[in-house]
């Protein structure tokens, strides 16, 4: 049986999974809930308990688990998977890159660990004007989709003002992307908007950071220079020139 527990924080949905879960399982509690939360929240989190009472899915209960998946694929924006079962951490971590949002597996003694997850700040966008048309944006930690919609609304909006515009891309503090899904909502959003930066400079440490040069520079006909941390004065002089 599928039980849902109550008291968990707004959009996010903790169910508990023991002995053989079958279609009607889905049916009678998960798919009802998942939907009852959608229909308020753009997206939700969800954790699932699978422990010792665990025994499985009837051959079922795995279409619904596909079919409801699919159904509601960008639906979800982190999934927190609890559970010491190895076929099943197997199976996840396995297809885990598929899926549009952050996916984590934890222990069954790090159920609270697994709750201050879903419920913690993960990456962010922080976008500060430098005066005039250049824009500090700082990408931090790991992002996820959800980052990406914050900070476009404000993107548009500096571009709207200023038509042209400069960027210093600070990713000093970035770790990558949480999912595909947050990748490709960064690639959506410098296509979208490629044609307004004129300069753009770029700052890290680690190498693979300088390949964020050459992404920008396919996406954009602005000039692009990667300039290492240390050399962030640099960087804000040489955006601030005019062309």
């Amino acid at each position: 049986m599928i039980t849902q527990q109550e008291g968990r924080p707004e959009g996010t949905l903790e169910f508990h999974f023991t002995g053989k879960i079958t279609s009607e399982d889905y049916k009678t509690t998960l798919v009802p809930a998942i939907e009852h939360a959608l229909a308020e929240h753009e997206r939700v989190k969800l954790l699932c308990v699978m422990g010792d009472e665990f025994e499985g899915y009837a051959f079922e209960a795995v279409w619904a688990d596909t079919k409801l998946g699919l159904d509601h694929w960008k639906g979800f924006d982190r999934i927190a998977v609890v559970t010491e079962i190895p076929w099943l951490r197997g199976a996840i971590k396995a297809i885990s890159f598929m899926f549009p949002c952050p996916v984590m597996m934890f222990d069954l003694n790090e159920l609270n660990d697994a709750r201050r997850w879903l419920s913690e700040s993960l990456g962010s966008i922080h976008l500060d004007p430098l005066g005039g048309p250049v824009l500090h944006v700082s990408l931090i930690g790991k992002l996820e989709p959800s980052a990406y919609e914050h900070a476009e609304e404000d993107l548009t909006r500096f571009i709207a003002e200023h038509g042209k515009i400069r960027l210093l891309v600070d990713l000093s503090e970035f770790d990558g992307w949480e999912s595909l899904s947050a990748l490709g909502q960064h690639v959506s959003l410098l296509r979208e908007h490629r044609h307004a930066p004129e300069k753009v400079a770029v700052v890290g440490n680690e190498a693979w950071q300088r390949l964020a040069q050459r992404i920008f520079g396919r996406f954009t006909k602005a000039e692009v220079r990667f300039f290492p941390t240390s050399d962030l004065t640099s960087a804000e002089d040489w955006v601030a020139q005019s062309t």
